[in-house]
């Protein structure tokens, strides 16, 4: 499984199958529907709904702030349509996607001096990413409450999970419940095991498109 990185979409098939076995004993995989795998390294992660769900955002923050659904609803609110690509090889193309652009989100609670990336926490409470702070003020990386016309599923990660547009799809944490401002990049779950930190889908446009 190491050094996964961009190389899975030119290896998807065998990518997925080592996949599979790496997930069956801490938690497997639901199988494929309407063109998306569902993936857990844990298995059965309690569903959060409208009012216990919170997301708190902390760390190198000016104003630490925990955001329940109707907060993150209240916040300014991006759409765009773009494609979820997996490491391991499979596409879905052209997802509606909707919710809040991070940074909006950042800019509500303020980046103090020092902070220079941003680490995700699921509430499954053990998958991780993180990205750079350049890499999180683009307009293409979402807090997204809605997905495909309608609230984010819990099968799909709800009821908010990340979508980061332009990297593949382990960089698009699911259940997300604790954004957390700091000093450095923090490698997330599947870096630690070999994956890239940097996720780029096509390097080559990975880095100048922005969304609108």
């Amino acid at each position: 499984m190491l050094g996964l990185g961009a190389a899975g979409v030119a290896v998807g098939a065998g990518l997925q199958s080592q996949v599979n076995r790496a997930l069956a004993p801490i938690g497997g995989i639901i199988p494929a529907a309407g063109g998306f795998r569902y993936y857990s390294v844990v298995g059965d992660v309690p569903p959060r709904g409208e009012r216990d769900y919170r997301l708190t955002v902390g760390g190198l923050a000016e104003r630490p702030r925990t955001f329940t659904l109707a907060d993150l609803r209240a916040l300014p609110q991006t759409r765009l349509t773009r494609d979820f690509q997996c490491v391991t090889g499979w596409r879905v193309e052209d997802v509606a996607w909707a919710g809040v652009a991070l940074p909006d989100l950042l800019d509500a609670v303020g980046v103090a001096d020092g902070a220079t990336a941003v680490r995700f926490r699921s509430f499954d409470g053990e998958y991780t990413e993180s990205l750079t702070l350049s890499q999180a003020r683009r307009r293409d990386v979402l807090v997204a409450t809605e997905m495909l016309g309608k609230p984010v599923t819990h099968d799909h990660g709800g009821p908010v999970r990340l979508y980061v547009a332009p990297m593949y799809g382990y960089k698009s944490l699911k259940w997300l419940g604790g954004i957390e401002l700091t000093r450095r990049v923090v490698p997330g779950y599947w870096e630690r095991r070999g994956y890239d930190v940097d996720a780029w889908v096509g390097r080559s446009n990975g880095r100048s498109d922005e969304a609108t």
